[in-house]
């Protein structure tokens, strides 16, 4: 090889293609965790204090949207819950898909830990709140505790710093998005009634056409943003929450990429040998050149990530920020600490999570369908229990489906205790019983073992 010669790149290891979305999906929710703590504590600073009446009225703004004869009437509050979110619901939407393509839930062996965990992590404290509340009029909420909030898990894994296994962060991850789909099913199933079926068969025409678009290659983002509102508005006229229809649309992305790219490089071939022949081109004629490498290079990467990269940081550090800002805002009073409602939620968050977490992945280990991840403990794993009792936005979101008024202010309460004193007892439980320094390790080769 003469010096000239150019040096020829390392092919890219599988695993570090698969490590580049994680490495991207932890940055942006560890630093989002930060914004959403604050927008929270700055919410409940509003709620407190001599501007309540005027932090209160700005999200009961009213904001009309019609269509002919057909209108949504709806406050501020109301828009971001049932619309902005549906966004963040379509982010997760995609999250888990992407698990199920190349993460952690696409080997049924793997997956079963998570699995196993996730269920313990709902069923457990859903028990709980119910035995608490049973017959009471907070029963409803039973859903609240069953959520974990990925931002807030991965905030606190990030303040632990290198301590934190590998294994760990990933069981804790494909845990909340499992979570995730158990939290959708709960709001499609436990919190719709009086169900349009006429909308829900309008919405499922939109979804098989949002199927047959990218069967046959449609990729303007335009299309799909005319169909996916169609679906989001039949779902909000069939009384099914419009959340599951951003868990829907995420779910249809395709993972694979439109233009493989060994094509590509055969056409960028073709296109500089044109250049190199015709060195009198225009300057138009180039760039016209220059625009179909630009679309062949694009068409490379999959929507389902293109996508992600678009909207992650936009639902992170704007979306779920505005809905912390406008369900969080809560009057606190000595006498709320101990209604039942906020008991119940507190006890389900705080012992039914780390209990149905660790006795579920138990079971599951003791029978041989799982294992514990590489440097993973039992009492490591009861410490990420605890972590995986911090159920914040969506916890909030489905105690605005189940309850209202005081009950609603009252399981608000119960959620940020809850969460709050699952954190501090998780994060103390970590540091006790994890090594004080983590083995050096490239974060390809950590990755490569956690898969």
């Amino acid at each position: 090889m003469t010096a000239d010669t150019p040096r020829r790149a390392l092919p890219e290891r599988t695993v570090e293609r698969w490590m580049r979305p994680w490495q991207r999906f932890i940055r942006v929710e560890a630093g989002s965790g930060v914004v959403l703590l604050v927008c929270t504590a700055l919410a409940l600073v509003l709620a407190n204090s001599p501007f309540a009446a005027l932090y209160h009225s700005v999200f009961d703004t009213p904001l009309r949207v019609s269509l002919g004869s057909f209108s949504l009437d709806w406050t501020l509050h109301h828009w971001i819950n049932d619309a902005l979110m549906v966004i963040f619901f379509f982010v997760v939407g995609l999250e888990i898909k992407r698990e199920f393509v190349a993460g952690e839930l696409r080997d049924p062996r793997k997956a079963a830990l998570p699995v196993a965990a996730a269920l313990g992590g709902m069923v457990v404290p859903a028990a709980i709140y119910l035995a608490l509340q049973l017959g009471e009029p907070g029963e409803r909420g039973w859903g609240i505790p069953m959520a974990t909030d990925i931002a807030f898990v991965v905030g606190c894994m990030a303040v632990l710093g290198p301590r934190v296994p590998r294994g760990l962060k990933v069981l804790l991850l494909a845990l909340a998005i499992v979570d995730d789909i158990g939290a959708i099913l709960v709001i499609a199933i436990g919190y719709s009634s009086g169900v349009n079926m006429g909308a829900i068969a309008a919405a499922m025409l939109g979804l098989g056409l949002c199927a047959l678009l990218n069967r046959v290659g449609v990729r303007n983002v335009a299309v799909y943003g005319v169909v996916g509102s169609l679906i989001w508005l039949s779902f909000v006229i069939s009384s099914v929450h419009p959340a599951v229809a951003g868990v829907a649309l995420g779910l249809l992305t395709p993972t694979a990429a439109l233009i493989p790219h060994h094509e590509v490089r055969r056409h960028m071939s073709e296109i500089l040998a044109r250049v190199r022949s015709e060195p009198a081109a225009s300057e138009a004629e180039h760039r016209a050149l220059m625009r179909e490498v630009a679309e062949d290079a694009r068409e490379t990467i999959p929507p389902l990530d293109r996508l992600e990269a678009l909207l992650h940081p936009w639902v992170a550090y704007g979306i779920m920020p505005l809905f912390a800002l406008a369900n969080a805002g809560v009057h606190l009073e000595l006498g709320q600490l101990g209604h039942p409602v906020g008991s119940a939620v507190i006890a389900g968050l705080v012992l039914g999570k780390p209990i149905g977490i660790v006795v579920f992945s138990f079971a599951f280990v003791q029978v041989g369908i799982a294992r514990l991840p590489t440097g993973v403990s039992w009492p490591v794993l009861l410490g990420g229990g605890f972590i995986g009792g911090i159920g914040f936005t969506m916890a909030l979101f489905i105690a605005g489906l189940a309850l209202d008024g005081a009950l609603l202010d009252a399981a608000k309460i119960g959620i940020l205790g809850g969460s709050t004193l699952a954190a501090l007892i998780g994060s103390a439980l970590l540091v006790l019983f994890l090594p004080r320094a983590a083995p050096i390790e490239s974060d390809v080769d950590a990755l490569g073992e956690a898969l």
